[in-house]
């Protein structure tokens, strides 16, 4: 999804995920049409609000732009928290971002000590609760006869509550939500963190599907389905990310990757159609493009496929191809090139040491990797499978 960055909190950049742009509106409409529920909700707080004076007019519309950009001031505050504590552990920030589920601080890697997770994991609620009780102190004290005034009661007893129940359903065990990471690390006291991971993600898992049913059956909202659903996501991703990385401990680039020696290479002159050719013989969809022994880019099925049948005959590789390289050293950890494949969403990387070519190493080869070590309890680099150090 685009995402536009808007400013920096402490060197980190906050930005706007599309959907945010598409629901704060729709946020601040519900708010509006629902000032009279919101103020006897404030009333029994102890407040006196004139309902009457709250919904006259453009003031319920104004009162939910503000009281939908206070929130969502309030989940950046939230994940400000959580990136503050981590950075003071040593972990960088790569990012704030907004989106239509509220907010994810992206971190560049996870704190994998019980202990500064669970620091990292409780800073983020403890903010949100930080603001509501600040919220609550600050509502006696505000004067509500005039409508401004009155309209900063009402913003701050909705912001008070909003951020407590930020705080409560971000700490229930829908992991990877707050909640789960403290249950997490938690278990990582006394287990490996592999093993915890996975357990946290089957209560996450779990606790996706009672709150989708809840969602569905039970109070017909949506809403809840969708959360419901990136959190079973969410747990299912991050729990097999963790195996992977235990999987992958101690395992560098030349362990799994394709050696020089055996990769099938293209020349830059031929053309496109004798690539397709060739590729439907072989069975690959990638090359990396060579003009003698110099490697000049990779050429992918997708690539082919943009040139029309009619013209593949016309069009060489050299013109096809994408010279944007990937490269990575082969003394890096394996999770680390699949780290990079994944965000840089391709599916190869050049192994290059000291401007010499080294070898190629896809998702296929990790992925093979990871199956022969899940199987076989592989945790030697010198092991050797199918001709290949993996």
């Amino acid at each position: 999804m685009p995402r536009l960055t808007i400013g920096r909190a402490f060197g980190i950049p906050i930005r706007l995920d599309i959907t945010f742009v598409l629901v704060l509106p729709l946020l601040a409409w519900l708010i509006g049409s629902e000032v009279g529920n919101w103020v006897e909700i404030i009333d029994a707080m102890g407040v006196s609000l004139a309902a009457e004076t709250l919904e006259a007019g453009l003031t319920p519309w104004i009162l939910g732009t503000v009281a939908a950009i206070g929130l969502f001031a309030g989940v950046v505050a939230h994940e400000l928290g959580h990136s503050l504590v981590a950075m003071h552990y040593g972990y960088p920030i790569e990012s704030i971002t907004l989106w239509i589920f509220g907010g994810i601080a992206k971190l560049e890697e996870m704190p994998e000590h019980w202990s500064q997770e669970l620091a990292v994991a409780l800073a983020g609620p403890a903010v949100s609760l930080a603001i509501a009780g600040l919220a609550f102190l600050a509502l006696p004290i505000v004067p509500v006869s005039g409508t401004i005034t009155a309209s900063i009661a009402f913003v701050l007893g909705y912001l008070a509550l909003m951020n407590l129940v930020l705080a409560a359903f971000n700490l229930l065990p829908g992991f990877p939500m707050d909640g789960g990471r403290v249950l997490r690390a938690l278990l990582a006291r006394t287990r490996p963190y592999a093993q915890a991971t996975q357990i946290a993600a089957r209560v996450g898992k779990m606790f996706a599907v009672v709150l989708g049913l809840l969602g569905l059956f039970v109070l017909g909202n949506l809403f809840l389905v969708a959360i419901a659903f990136f959190i079973y996501l969410g747990a299912a991703g991050e729990a097999q990310m963790t195996v992977m990385k235990a999987a992958f401990e101690g395992v560098e680039v030349r362990d799994v990757m394709t050696p020089a020696d055996r990769i099938a290479t293209v020349d830059a002159e031929a053309t496109v159609a004798d690539l397709v050719d060739r590729m439907v013989r072989e069975r690959h969809t990638g090359y990396p493009v060579v003009e003698g022994d110099r490697i000049l880019g990779i050429v992918t099925l997708d690539d082919a496929r943009a040139v029309r049948e009619v013209e593949r005959e016309a069009f060489t590789v050299r013109e096809v191809m994408t010279t944007d390289l990937e490269t990575i050293a082969p003394g890096e950890d394996a999770m680390s090139a699949l780290t990079r494949l994944q965000s840089r969403n391709v599916g190869r990387l050049l192994v290059y040491e000291d401007d010499e070519f080294r070898g190629l190493i896809t998702r296929s080869d990790l992925m093979t990797a990871f199956d022969v070590i899940q199987s076989s309890g592989w945790t030697s680099p010198e092991t050797t499978l199918a001709g290949q150090r993996v």
